[in-house]
């Protein structure tokens, strides 16, 4: 699935929250399981998962903030892995 389109708009997937978490130090995503606590790039990339921006909005966003280019590979692959596990859905 990392061939995903840039035009498709992830979002995190319905009986989930994604939060700060200050005890952790960082972006947690919340289950009626438990939580997983997201590294600062997942974070970061989870964070403008909104529905709303496409996978090229969320790229461009993230390379303008960090003053960074070339991180479309990398965002597509965590994407990818996130709707593998159920974490992100894709939206219209």
């Amino acid at each position: 699935m990392s061939d995903l389109p840039d035009t498709v708009k992830p979002a995190i997937s319905q009986g989930l929250k994604l939060q700060w978490e200050p005890a952790q130090d960082a972006h947690v995503l919340l289950y009626p399981e438990g939580m997983v606590k997201l590294n600062s790039s997942a974070g970061a990339i989870m964070s403008r998962c909104d529905g709303a921006r496409t996978l090229a909005e969320i790229v461009a966003d993230l390379e303008h903030s960090y003053g960074l280019s070339g991180l479309a590979a990398d965002v597509r692959a965590f994407v990818a892995l996130a709707l593998q596990k159920h974490w992100l859905e894709l939206r219209e």
